[in-house]
């Protein structure tokens, strides 16, 4: 395996050099070599590693010369020559040795395999660094904040007798939305081609399905020939929403999930064929195409603060409304809060207490939580659209239609 893995890694280095017409220390037989010698090192004293040490440090000196020899060379685009990439394959093919024969295999052949993706992937790399901003850096900082910082030091304790809520499920609530939301949110800016169709109408409908349609429905009024095109996408988004639903409630309550299971697939594969319908056989106009403008990015600060304060409040106003009016509260609140963002109290019956609200209790809260937001939407269509996005309006409402229906009959 050792061997395997040294061959392939400097086959790797070896012809990205050789395309670019430059040479440089290493390659496939370097690497082989210098795996078996890192291996054979750390065999002979494989507690306190002084041979490994040893050989360790007398690569570096070389490395270090060849290093100081090429500081004042300039590469092919007249940069100077001062990339450590050379030295550190030299060392990290020396150090599969002993990672081969001290760690699992998967270790050092994951950590070949990242070695030559990085190596050979320099331009798309470096072109895509070229392509992000540095807000978008600032924003991959606040989700790892969010996710990797915050979330394992807030307590799993509740801290009110209000709610059973504790901060860390508030927490990874918010996390689990936004995480699906970023990831829409940089396939929809970096992925998507410019004009996608239908692509930017179903990443769009991951993101929020409510901004979509206020997208969509701009677009239809002021470029009439893309009216087939934004009252599919409007369709096509409202039916991941219902995906996005089952997903996120399925990490969080697998019963709630399953009797959810049946309702929001069908409504998914209903809305997806009307929109698919509406898309390829309906009315053709020139010039359809869908809007290039990227979201609004999702892990503001802000936004985040307010989800959580939202997710607090439903929390507290369900197990008020519950054991003050029982399921017709419960049902009451589902229709109020359809009218902005649904995603902190359906989180909320996912991760409810299932002594205030039963499993069918919470999963008609949800379908009519849903549909009061298909209407909102279908109004929110007709408005800035100036009444062109029929077609999508009425279907919307047809889906509110189904799912107050399936409500009412579970």
């Amino acid at each position: 395996m050792l061997l395997g893995l040294g061959f392939f890694f400097g086959l790797a280095f070896e012809e990205f050099y050789a395309t670019a017409n430059q040479k440089r220390p290493g390659g496939i037989r370097t690497f082989p070599l210098l795996a078996l010698t890192g291996a054979l090192l750390y065999r002979l004293d494989p507690t306190r590693l002084v041979p490994l040490a040893v050989g360790l440090l007398v690569l570096g000196l070389w490395l270090a010369c060849y290093y100081w020899r090429r500081l004042d060379e300039t590469d092919v685009e007249g940069f100077p020559n001062v990339g450590l990439v050379v030295p550190v394959c030299n060392v990290l093919a020396y150090l599969l040795g002993p990672v081969a024969l001290a760690e699992p295999t998967w270790v050092p052949v994951g950590m070949t395999v990242a070695a030559v993706l990085l190596l050979t992937a320099r331009p798309e790399l470096h072109r895509f660094a070229r392509r992000v901003e540095l807000a978008e850096i600032v924003n991959a900082g606040r989700f790892l904040l969010l996710t990797g910082f915050a979330l394992p030091l807030l307590p799993d304790t509740p801290v009110t007798d209000l709610t059973p809520i504790t901060p860390h499920q508030v927490w990874l609530a918010m996390v689990a939305v936004c995480t699906v939301s970023y990831a829409s949110y940089l396939l929809q800016r970096y992925v998507a081609p410019p004009g996608g169709g239908l692509l930017v109408a179903l990443l769009g409908g991951l993101y929020s399905s409510t901004a979509t349609t206020l997208v969509l429905a701009r677009q239809a009024r002021t470029d009439p020939a893309a009216l087939r095109t934004s009252d599919a996408g409007i369709i096509l988004a409202t039916s991941v929403m219902y995906l996005r639903l089952l997903v996120v409630i399925l990490v969080f309550n697998r019963v709630l999930a399953m009797a959810l299971l049946a309702p929001l697939v069908g409504l998914f594969g209903l809305a997806l064929v009307v929109a698919l319908a509406w898309y390829f056989l309906g009315e053709r106009g020139g010039g359809s195409k869908a809007p290039d403008a990227a979201p609004g990015n999702p892990l503001e600060l802000t936004t985040a603060a307010t989800f959580a304060a939202l997710f607090v409040i439903i929390s507290i106003a369900t197990a008020w409304a519950t054991q003050r009016f029982g399921s017709a509260g419960t049902y009451a609140l589902a229709a109020i809060v359809g009218v902005s963002d649904i995603d902190p109290f359906v989180l909320n019956l996912a991760q409810g207490d299932a002594s205030h609200i039963t499993v069918a209790t919470g999963a008609s809260a949800i379908l009519i939580a849903a549909s009061s937001n298909n209407v909102v939407k279908a109004v929110y269509a007709l408005v800035y659209s100036k009444g062109q996005t029929r077609v999508a309006a009425g279907m919307l409402v047809l889906l509110a239609v189904l799912g107050i229906a399936v409500a009412a009959g579970g």
